[in-house]
């Protein structure tokens, strides 16, 4: 592992590994957006939006939170949550300890949303990320990638 002072050269060939990161990553999801628009008529963000939802205790979030988990500036998701709750997807409610924090809330029509939508993503997930990488190589990939996420 490198030093914080430490800076990579422009020819480090490790940031090799770092561009093919950022550019699977990306294909990935514009891959799964596309095909969340085709057949869900549903954008990516709002997918992700409702499943963060749906693993949260209560079916709940703070808004603040709900930004970071989704790597979104508080107006994003802001935008998003609006979207949602036009479509009756999800609400919005005070927080009891926090007068100016907000909760965004699942829907039962948000959760029955996801719900269809899911399969959509999951075959996604499965034809453009698991299905390319050997099942044996899938476990050490993971562990990786662990090392660089904060719990």
């Amino acid at each position: 592992m490198t030093s914080r002072s430490e800076i990579p050269s422009p020819r480090d060939p490790r940031l090799d590994t770092w561009r093919t990161f950022l550019h699977a990553h990306a294909q990935v999801r514009r891959q799964l957006e596309r095909e969340l628009q085709a057949e869900q008529s549903m954008g990516l963000a709002e997918y992700e939006v409702l499943l963060s939802l749906a693993y949260a205790d209560g079916g709940r979030l703070r808004m603040s939170d709900l930004a970071d988990r989704l790597a979104l500036s508080r107006s994003g998701v802001t935008r998003l949550v609006d979207r949602l709750e036009a479509d009756g997807l999800a609400g919005r409610g005070s927080c009891e300890t926090d007068r100016r924090g907000a909760w965004a809330i699942l829907t039962d029509a948000g959760r029955r949303r996801l719900r269809e939508a899911s399969p959509t993503h999951l075959r996604g997930i499965g034809e453009h990320f698991l299905e390319r990488i050997p099942f044996a190589e899938l476990e050490s990939l993971r562990r990786t990638l662990s090392r660089v996420v904060d719990d």
